[in-house]
């Protein structure tokens, strides 16, 4: 389970850290094929803000869960906890603020919630 919690938490932090990069460098969307006006009805007016976002709070966050994790630190969990619930939540966000539902957004959403129930296993809390 922990070898799983660990490939989980990495695939986020690598997944969104390198879509928010993307983001940022192209605002427009067109490198992530990203059509702008998806945006129309959030007060966004293109992508850096949530490229910004996405790198530094679900990228950041799942980062320091997957390396805390390697290092065996006594948090290790609550920090996965963290990124799990951020990246359903940022997901949960997303489809609400775009008013669409893409197989990606249920993947992620999937993995959010199986990082946190894995976390909450690993952490004793929960015994099965």
């Amino acid at each position: 389970m922990r070898t799983l919690l660990f490939l989980l938490i990495s695939f986020v932090a690598v997944t969104s850290i390198f879509s928010g990069l993307l983001m940022m460098s192209s605002p427009d969307g067109t490198l992530l094929h990203l059509p702008i006006n998806v945006l129309k009805d959030t007060s966004f007016k293109d992508f850096l803000i949530p490229g910004i976002l996405l790198t530094i709070i679900v990228g950041g966050v799942n980062l320091v869960a997957a390396l805390y994790n390697l290092q065996r630190r006594s948090n290790r969990y609550n920090w996965a906890i963290a990124g799990g619930i951020i990246i359903s939540g940022w997901i949960v966000m997303q489809m609400l603020l775009i008013q669409v539902a893409h197989w990606l957004h249920f993947l992620y959403l999937g993995v959010g919630i199986l990082i946190v129930l894995l976390a909450y296993q690993l952490k004793g809390k929960w015994a099965v």
